[in-house]
């Protein structure tokens, strides 16, 4: 079974085709392809209140390619999502009614709570061990999602606006970052020692960089020296010498001084990185639908 999940971003869109498998009663999910395009929705977004006619037309260009791919691939069912950015747009209605009307698309925009269950579903807490608290952190170009788990349950999630795209041009507030670490500080207090799990482009492109290997843990100190050795390099030699995408190599910054800030805060001093996302959470939710209809069905 493959489904599709469409992921419209601060920084970029994503298409995420998923297979799954049942095996006696085992499920399996398997990434097939995953599409990427850097439209930066939130450059806009967030600093002048809507997103330019320019930026629009391109969206609506991708969500037409991806439906074409979605049929081609012919994926059971597939889910649109927006976050920050679309959430911020003053003109974000209008542009949902045209991808509907020119691309056959419906995109729902979901709220940072909303957003923080889809990345939860992914239920990589339940492969780890039962007795650990844990710290899911997903940074985003417009949002940063925390939800703090113990025993296999969610304990608290918050979804904050403070995102790469925002850092980069200056969009957060002292008191808002304040209150960010603090609120950090004050839910973890009572867990410890913590692990953190960490998600997004930015966090996997990192913990791909440190040379890891999947599921094992990465320590802050060394996540420390990396974010260091990225900052002594300029934005050019970060794309010619260590060979960063251009919309990578200036947001992978910001996105490590959050990260970094979260783990100093809940004094964590290891993170893994499953490589998982809101995509693959919308995998997970259009299979449970999917699974769930076939029962009642069969009833």
């Amino acid at each position: 079974m493959k489904f599709a999940a469409i992921d419209i971003g601060s920084n970029a869109v994503r298409l995420l085709f998923s297979n799954v498998y049942d095996d006696n009663g085992v499920i399996y999910f398997k990434k097939a392809e995953l599409i990427r395009i850097p439209l930066r929705l939130g450059e806009d977004s967030f600093l002048n209140g809507k997103i330019s006619q320019k930026k629009v037309d391109k969206l609506v260009t991708s969500m037409k390619a991806f439906k074409h791919l979605i049929d081609v691939y012919d994926a059971i069912d597939y889910r649109a999502c927006a976050t920050s950015a679309m959430r911020d747009a003053e003109n974000r209605w209008d542009i949902i009614e045209r991808v509907r009307k020119e691309a056959g698309i419906k995109i729902e925009i979901i709220d940072g709570k909303t957003e923080a269950d889809i990345i939860y579903s992914n239920h990589i807490a339940e492969q780890l061990d039962k007795n650990n608290a844990y710290l899911y952190i997903d940074i985003g170009g417009g949002s940063t999602e925390i939800t703090l788990f113990s025993k296999n349950k969610a304990v608290v999630s918050q979804s904050f606006n403070i995102g790469t795209i925002r850092m980069l041009h200056n969009q957060i507030d002292k008191t808002y970052w304040n209150y960010f670490k603090n609120w950090v500080k004050q839910i973890t207090k009572d867990y410890k020692p913590l692990l953190a799990i960490g998600s997004g482009g930015n966090i996997n492109k990192l913990y791909r960089m440190s040379g890891r290997k999947l599921n094992k843990p990465f320590a802050t100190s060394k996540l420390k020296s990396l974010y260091e050795l990225l900052e002594s390099y300029t934005y050019e030699d970060r794309i010619k010498i260590l060979g960063l995408n251009p919309d990578r190599a200036d947001v992978i910054i910001p996105a490590s001084k959050i990260l970094l800030s979260v783990l100093k805060n809940a004094e964590i001093e290891k993170i893994i990185v499953p490589q998982i996302g809101l995509s693959d959470g919308i995998v997970h939710q259009l299979y449970e639908k999917y699974r769930q209809q076939n029962l009642t069905e069969k009833i």
